[in-house]
């Protein structure tokens, strides 16, 4: 196979997460290989994942949104879309506390305004 990276990826033995569908969906992954521009990601069984995803690395304190540039059955190869790392991971679990929130709130804001209405 005919490598085409730009910068050496040094080998990895990381878990991490890939996350999708506005981190509702999750599938753990093995890190093999890691650089400043992507990774290798091996999955336990065969995967279909979005061409955009987020990858989480508990371990070392990473979430990144990744693209896929290569798909295998149980493999995929992934360039990282921003630069830098955003810094702090964020659970899934408050991810998802944080969007149902969001919702209880918009529902609640058409409640005020149906019932402030003035009736004519």
């Amino acid at each position: 196979m005919l490598d085409r990276r730009r910068e050496h990826r040094g080998r990895t033995y990381l878990g991490g997460q890939v996350a999708f569908n506005n981190r509702w969906c999750t599938i753990d992954c093995l890190v093999r290989n890691m650089s400043e521009s992507g990774a290798k990601l091996d999955f336990s069984d065969p995967v279909q994942v979005p061409s955009e995803l987020d990858l989480l690395i508990p371990l070392k304190g990473h979430s990144r949104r990744v693209k896929v540039v290569w798909r295998q059955a149980k493999s995929l190869g992934v360039s990282f879309v921003e630069k830098k790392d955003t810094g702090t991971v964020v659970p899934i679990e408050v991810a998802r506390q944080v969007r149902k929130l969001k919702e209880e709130r918009d529902m609640l804001a058409r409640r005020v305004r149906e019932l402030t209405e003035p009736v004519i």
